[in-house]
């Protein structure tokens, strides 16, 4: 386990965790801000994306209860990402999220684990910026962040293609 506590549990994706990938990555409610609609994976495609990527990005499974109910990744950012986001500062992560059983949304869970892995990024991986950028229109993620003490710094015009479309998003910023 990389982080526990609160009925959450934080561990690093296993091959077996595929099924749960193509599930989630394959529900249109999950793929609304995460991926886009028009992108769902099937097993050929989570291997693909989640399997054999680089090493520095490091994948993981949350779970709640016991029971596996999303995934998250974070992620050193290197020269370019800092470029693109115009931060100076070394030792800055990114994160990555979703909560993939849609039963489990509105419950407070994603604050709770949000708020785990930015205390783990910066008490054990050094991190001094922890960083988000959710889509502008993803309320409900950056009302999550923001009460998990993330800070809006800037919008990102055009940076993520989402269902044919560029669309805008937020820097949102943790910082030690």
């Amino acid at each position: 386990m990389l982080v526990e506590g609160n009925n959450i549990s934080i561990r690093r994706l296993q091959q077996q965790d595929d099924h749960l990938l193509a599930k989630w990555l394959s529900d249109p409610d999950v793929l609304a801000f995460y991926q886009g609609r028009d992108r769902p994976l099937d097993l050929v495609k989570v291997h693909d994306e989640f399997y054999s990527q680089e090493n520095r990005i490091k994948r993981c499974i949350i779970e709640y209860q016991c029971q596996p109910i999303g995934y998250l990744q974070f992620y050193p950012l290197d020269e370019q990402e800092r470029q693109v986001f115009q931060l100076e500062a070394n030792a800055v992560y990114g994160m990555d999220q979703f909560i993939g059983e849609p039963a489990f949304w509105g419950k407070g869970i994603g604050q709770t684990f949000v708020r785990m892995m930015a205390a783990y990024l910066i008490n054990h991986e050094s991190a001094k910026k922890v960083v988000v950028d959710p889509q502008q229109s993803n309320l409900r993620a950056i009302r999550c962040y923001e009460k998990c003490g993330f800070v809006k710094i800037k919008v990102l015009a055009d940076h993520e293609w989402h269902e044919g479309d560029f669309r805008d998003c937020w820097l949102m910023e943790y910082t030690v």
